[in-house]
């Protein structure tokens, strides 16, 4: 990998990671795509992408890093209280639901972590994997809307849901289905923010409260995957291994990775999920045929 391919995959993952379009469909992809002889499975490839998806997380670290001072003085308070409590402290029950979120996809990622990592060599299977991401935004708008309809009908006002639902308030079952949901970004091809917004919305969440949590939960599934790995992965010999190249990527993932997050939580305010299953079909559509041409 030359240093300006490191530079254009760490843009990709720094914009695909926070987008709900999957940063790892594309960093599988793209190099197939592009006709690059890049070599991915080869150990190299694999701790650059772990490497970039770090440098993502440090990013979602310090963008909500004020919120993360309070999550964890808040879960300090509970320990030393033992009471976990929405109303008296939101944050400390806020930390302990991102613990629990985050829990199925780390055992999953820890039990099956062979069968996920040769999907990393299978663009063909990843394209459609992307177009099923596709379907599952589309089915997320359409869920998302039918309920707001019913809180109409009902005589309820349209945004009293959303008002009501705030993240501290979201119950220890529902943190568990967004988990679960969070487990299909192991599959390169979905998306680790599309299935957690999913998982929010269906919860009651707004928009923006869902993306706000799903880029809160980034932080320490991908980081402690990061911790785990790339240690490991450090060790193993790559005769195509260069640190530099790996810094490049993850320089370049950083900066990205800055600019898509504050996009996206103004985005997030007003519009909707439709627009990044569309695009997932038509890219997982175009990539399918031309591998059967």
């Amino acid at each position: 990998m030359t240093y300006l391919q490191a530079i254009i995959m760490g843009a990709l993952q720094g914009l695909a990671e926070p987008f709900p379009i999957s940063s790892l469909g594309h960093s599988v992809l793209f190099p197939s795509v592009a006709g690059w002889s890049v070599d991915q499975n080869d150990p190299f490839f694999l701790i650059f992408l772990v490497a970039t998806h770090a440098a993502t997380a440090l990013v979602f670290f310090f963008i909500f890093w004020k919120d993360w001072k309070k999550i964890f003085a808040g879960m300090g308070r509970s320990l030393r209280d033992r009471v976990v409590d929405a109303k008296e402290n939101p944050y400390g029950r806020l930390g302990w639901l991102l613990v629990v979120g985050t829990i199925p996809a780390g055992m999953l990622g820890l039990l099956f972590e062979k069968t996920f990592k040769d999907l990393f060599a299978a663009p063909r299977y990843v394209a459609w994997f992307l177009i099923l991401n596709g379907i599952m935004l589309f089915a997320a708008d359409f869920l998302r809307r039918r309920r707001i309809r019913k809180e109409k009908d009902a005589g309820t006002p349209a945004g009293a849901a959303e008002s009501d639902a705030r993240l501290g308030h979201l119950d220890w079952a529902q943190s568990v289905k967004i988990g679960v949901l969070q487990c299909l970004a192991l599959i390169p091809g979905f998306s680790r923010t599309g299935s957690t917004i999913t998982g929010g919305l269906l919860a009651g969440f707004s928009y923006e409260d869902a993306a706000r949590f799903s880029f809160l939960l980034a932080t320490p599934i991908i980081g402690a995957a990061a911790l785990l790995k790339l240690p490991e992965l450090a060790m193993q010999q790559s005769a195509n291994f260069s640190l530099g190249v790996v810094l490049a990527g993850a320089m370049s993932a950083a900066i990205v990775a800055y600019f898509s997050v504050k996009f996206l939580l103004s985005y997030f305010e007003t519009k909707k999920l439709w627009p990044f299953g569309l695009y997932c079909m038509i890219i997982g559509l175009a990539a399918v045929a031309l591998f059967v041409y």
